[in-house]
């Protein structure tokens, strides 16, 4: 087996420099490290990691924690952790919280515990134990996805790279506002996410916008999940003057949703609008294709690994949050033609069969006697990696 002296030999340097430029220990001349780096290029020299994490107090493994790693967001989330690690020489332990507090805190210990340099994680609805686990053992930790109020004093000392929330759910509202909708409906996420407040936050100032008042019997919680989504969209459905426009608040709620509005025989646009925060792969393949918010997912994630790489040699630098622009993907599902109307062709002054059957939309519907689906005047009542990421299977199952 290579040895590191074979590798000096080679070279022509001491060990000690061999060692220097594997553990970044001291600075090396271009030409001297280039040297060392063709010699173990040559003669097949893997360093040993554990022997190196020894020297420099360092095992170059980065643990991340988030939950639904199923989810296509926080996939293509991955993705960017993934290849920005790679990319400086860092491995992954990745471990699924659950979206649960007491299990966040005891998935993030067992990464502590194996030594990762430091965190990304996506903190629950409640990250108290979280964070003051973190803080109590100075874990170098960026909070990605959703923030921690700056309320707390121990919020403030963790790094978070997240994506515009507020911002771009009002102009999905203000959207559908231009297209003549006023009971313009929000299914929104787990209440106590961060992510939840601010793009409820959004909703109502698109309303205020287009000079809507607030209705709360608009809003229901999907709890950021399919199903909770789908029994959400049925309320919505159900109520004696139904929405016109629909908004999703993330991916796997617009799932729910459509599935909602199929099992009431309901046409989208035609019957009612959607629009949904979180842009997906298979979107475009839709019928309607979905207008949604794009987030810069696997941007976030690159990101988080710069910010945390730059924490591990700057531990006493004040603390950031670095919010990412989103991206309006406009395509046919909010009820209009590729491109965005002006004011001017606005559903109400430029398109009269459309602005009628809007108006007809606002009406209370009469359920007395529903009629099936696709009948006039009805809706139908609900029927019924090759990578250096490791898995920690294992230790999920150990706190599960």
């Amino acid at each position: 087996m290579t040895t590191m002296a074979d590798v000096a030999r080679s070279a022509g340097v001491s060990v000690a420099t061999v060692s220097h430029v594997l553990n970044g220990t001291r600075p090396v001349l271009p030409h001297t490290r280039q040297a060392v780096l063709d010699a173990m290029e040559e003669l097949g020299y893997t360093p040993n990691t554990l022997a190196r994490s020894l020297v420099t107090s360092r095992t170059r493994s980065i643990g991340l924690a988030v939950s639904a790693i199923s989810n296509p967001y926080f996939t293509e989330i991955l993705q960017g952790v993934e290849a920005a690690a790679l990319e400086h020489g860092y491995s992954l332990l990745i471990a699924d919280p659950h979206d649960d507090p007491e299990h966040e805190r005891k998935v993030v210990q067992l990464l502590h515990e194996r030594r990762v340099d430091g965190m990304i994680v996506a903190p629950s609805a409640d990250p108290r134990e979280l964070i003051a686990y973190l803080g109590r053992h100075k874990v170098p930790t960026v909070l990605l996805d959703r923030v921690v109020g700056s309320s707390s004093d121990e919020s403030t000392q963790f790094d978070q790279v997240c994506a515009e929330s507020a911002e771009p759910m009002a102009q999905l509202v203000t959207h559908l506002a231009a297209l003549g909708h006023r009971r313009i409906a929000l299914v929104a996420g787990l209440p106590g996410l961060s992510t939840t407040s601010e793009r409820l936050t959004g909703y109502r100032d698109g309303l205020a916008a287009a000079g809507i008042g607030y209705d709360g019997d608009l809003v229901v919680h999907g709890d950021s999940a399919s199903a909770g989504a789908e029994r959400a969209t049925a309320a919505l459905l159900s109520l004696p003057s139904p929405p016109t426009a629909l908004v999703t608040a993330n991916n796997a709620m617009t799932i729910g949703a459509l599935r909602a509005l199929r099992d009431r025989g309901l046409s989208v646009p035609h019957d009612i609008a959607l629009c949904c925060f979180d842009d997906f792969a298979w979107a475009d393949l839709f019928s309607p294709r979905l207008t949604a918010i794009a987030q810069p997912s696997k941007d976030i994630g690159a990101r988080a690994v710069r910010v945390l790489l730059d924490r591990l040699d700057s531990p006493d630098r004040p603390a950031s949050t670095l919010r990412l622009p989103c991206a309006f993907v406009h395509r046919t599902s909010c009820g209009c033609e590729e491109q965005p109307p002006g004011p001017e062709q606005s559903v109400r002054s430029g398109d009269p069969a459309r602005a009628e059957r809007a108006v007809q939309r606002e009406q209370p519907v009469q359920r007395e006697q529903p009629a099936g689906p696709g009948k006039p005047g009805g809706r139908a009542e609900p029927s019924a990696l090759d990578s250096p990421t490791q898995s920690l299977t294992s230790v999920k199952g150990t706190v599960s």
